[in-house]
């Protein structure tokens, strides 16, 4: 009874904070709102509806934050996520008409720091593809999620990245191309992407509330908090700053600054009869470039059809209409930006949970378009539980392939360590309370065993709550040591391959001094051990190249510039050191010392 009560009490204090519509069109949007937000657990929703050069409504339903109980309203700031690459695929666009960039040429004739895996893409790859995805590159967003590296570091790891299709045979969406479209911008203008947009787009059409990262959303008087959902509680999260992936994706707005936007577009590409970007390009942009794929109609709204994808805008046809829109979702907050450009009808609906947005922008759409209703709340909601139901069968298939009772094949504390990949970054295993956890960028996970020597990474982030494990394979090379590690981190591609780094041990001058001297691997070949420098030891054989010893273990010291070579030091009772055994994948080879 006291938990009614409470969702009672919860349903009615979102329509007290409500703000009504007042066009009879909209009639019944905040009960609609109210009860959307309570079946899906969710805390608030900003919403704007625009029509040809006027706002019909800017307001918003619920909280922005729950536990101080302050209302969303038209002027919360939330996170727009991937709404924000129609800004910058429209700045490439402007940079097109004023004579600076061709965006049928190869890209790395403006960014030759670029690099793709495939060296047809290289020499071909144009900013159009990348505006509309069909570089042949998956996602690979588990290289740019939560991680620290800065935006030329994240281009960079692009030439290490697989792609599975070749230059512009299939759509796959990749956020890569978007931060790269930003960097361009960079080069060609000389200004950071986040002063280009200012200038070109946030200033002239007086946008003034919306900013480009979390750091400064967090300064508002009015921004909204992120939540999660986890078995109908609702919890704040924090907020996850994305400022490297910036042209992909990290624009704060709210509903008043966004029906300007939409304004533009509906008209265009003017605000107020001065021109933002030219209509040759608004037109492009919102024509298919690229089918996506599907798009067939289906049995439960066959007026839903056709699938493509425009210059940073998605397409299709929606109940007899031409649709325009484009999602965005980072941590805690789910957003909807969209236009019917024959009907000159914008929405945008942004929440701070997720799941309400598509339900309640499909009721604008239905009113505004004067369509039959339908229960897109209740669609949604069966569809949820459906892809639930669906996600347990798997996890049930996949214990036909567990075989239980195994342990892993070494002590835990060998599987512990950093392992690297150029396109990835590191991932760093420790032990925790008896058992192995890790940091992936700035993901803490846990490592359950499965079977033998591979664990399931278990994500702990609260953001990422709903995550299913993800299978990690450790493997163990000729001198049974564990020296990698591989991923299933893109569907398609091969596993991703982290290679155990080794660690290095500081070392004083007077300690390295007992390994220096001559050692007789056979007669007439003599190795020579010798410091340079402050403190670095080096071995040489006479017809090799010296080399360079990294300190790693107690008496052992890994070949800096090869992989797999070591040299393991041998130490008498008086702690003399007397061979050195040079350890390589044909061998093992021991030199006395002399």
């Amino acid at each position: 009874m006291k938990r009614i009560f409470t969702s009672l009490l919860l349903f009615v204090s979102f329509i007290s904070l409500s703000q009504p519509p007042t066009d009879k069109r909209l009639a019944g949007l905040d009960t609609l709102a109210a009860r959307v937000l309570k079946d899906w657990h969710a805390a608030g929703v900003s919403i704007a509806v625009v029509e040809k050069g006027k706002v019909v409504y800017t307001g918003g339903f619920g909280f922005r934050d729950l536990d101080k109980k302050l209302p969303v309203t038209e002027n919360t700031q939330f996170a727009i996520g991937s709404c924000t690459k129609a800004f910058t695929a429209s700045m490439l666009g402007m940079l097109q008409s004023e004579g600076k960039v061709d965006i049928d040429k190869p890209v790395r004739n403006y960014l030759p720091e670029l690099k793709f895996q495939n060296e047809y893409t290289n020499d071909h790859c144009t900013l159009r593809d990348m505006m509309c995805h069909r570089t042949g590159l998956p996602r690979h967003d588990l290289s740019w999620y939560a991680s620290w590296a800065g935006r030329n570091e994240l281009l960079e790891r692009i030439q290490y990245m697989e792609p599975t299709a070749e230059l512009r045979a299939k759509w796959q969406y990749n956020n890569f191309m978007f931060l790269a479209q930003g960097v361009v911008i960079e080069k060609i203008t000389g200004k950071s992407w986040e002063e280009n947009l200012k200038e070109r787009i946030l200033k002239p059409l007086g946008m003034d509330n919306t900013n480009l990262s979390t750091t400064d959303m967090e300064k508002s008087a009015d921004h909204s908090l992120a939540f999660a959902t986890k078995d109908s509680s609702i919890k704040a999260i924090s907020y996850r700053n994305i400022d490297a992936m910036g042209p992909a994706g990290s624009i704060n707005s709210t509903a008043k600054d966004m029906a300007k936007w939409l304004i533009t577009w509906i008209n265009n590409g003017k605000y107020n009869g001065k021109e933002i970007f030219p209509s040759q390009y608004r037109n492009d942009a919102i024509t298919i470039q690229m089918a996506t794929g599907g798009g067939l109609p289906g049995a439960e709204n066959p007026d839903i059809h056709i699938s493509g994808y425009g210059f940073g805008w998605g397409i299709r046809s929606y109940r007899g209409h031409y649709s325009v829109e484009h999602g965005g979702g980072i941590d805690g907050f789910i957003s909807s930006t969209g236009f019917f450009p024959s009907d000159s009808i914008g929405i945008f609906v942004v929440s701070n949970q997720g799941q309400p947005v598509a339900a309640i922008r499909n009721f604008i759409a239905d009113r505004m378009l004067k369509l039959p209703y339908r229960d897109w709340n209740k669609l949604q909601l069966e569809a949820t539980k459906k892809a639930k139901d669906a996600a347990k069968a798997v996890v049930k298939n996949d214990s036909l392939v567990h075989k239980f009772n195994t342990k892993p094949s070494q002590d835990l504390k060998n599987y512990t360590g950093k392992y690297s990949n150029p396109g990835y970054g590191s991932i760093e295993i420790m032990l925790k309370d008896g058992g192995l956890v890790s940091k992936f960028n700035n993901i803490d996970i846990r490592l359950d065993h499965y079977h033998y020597d591979q664990f399931n990474a278990v994500i702990l982030d609260p953001a990422l709550a709903d995550s299913e494990p993800i299978r990690l394979s450790f493997h163990i090379d000729e001198k049974g040591e564990i020296k990698r590690l591989t991923a299933p981190f893109e569907a398609g591609t091969k596993d991703i391959e982290f290679t155990k780094e080794s660690k290095v041990i500081d070392i004083k001058q007077s300690d390295l001094e007992k390994y220096v001297g001559e050692y007789e691997l056979a007669p007439g070949a003599v190795a020579k051990f010798y410091i340079k420098g402050e403190k670095t030891l080096y071995a040489f054989i006479e017809g090799q190249p010296e080399y360079e010893l990294v300190a790693v273990d107690k008496n052992k010291f890994d070949l800096k510039i090869l992989n797999g070579y070591s040299v393991q030091f041998e130490e008498n009772a008086k702690g003399e050191i007397t061979a050195a055994s040079f350890i390589q994948p044909n061998g093992t080879f021991k030199a006395k010392r002399k």
